[in-house]
């Protein structure tokens, strides 16, 4: 017997708020990992495993990079708003939500 699960519509991910100029991500970063990468859901945040160690800021600095070539905007469109000295953090990515909706459903929706 198959488990039934939720389907996850692309307005309501955990992890996810929109908002008029861009989109908010609750994400998990795990520093010194082997590769940079997307992981997937863990509770309601979205999990990032990030090759830089969490010394200085340089996960923090690696972590708006990656964001924003995954979502193809300018390192100044994403902003850590909150968990600086956290792994939990809270990223809001500027730019027009629609666009940042569908890179949302493609890079990361999509592969989970």
């Amino acid at each position: 017997m198959l488990a039934s699960f939720p389907v996850m519509n692309r307005s309501d991910p955990p992890f996810l708020t929109v908002g008029g100029d861009g989109i908010i991500l609750n994400i998990h970063v795990q520093p010194r990992a082997s590769k940079n990468q997307v992981c997937g859901l863990q509770g309601e945040e979205l999990k990032i495993r990030l090759t830089s160690p969490p010394v200085e800021g340089a996960a923090n600095k690696l972590c708006r990079e990656f964001l924003a070539d995954l979502f193809g905007v300018a390192k100044s469109y994403v902003e850590i708003i909150s968990g600086e000295s956290s792994r939990h953090k809270r990223v809001k990515i500027c730019g027009d939500s629609a666009q940042l909706l569908k890179a949302v459903d493609t890079h990361i929706i999509s592969r989970m």
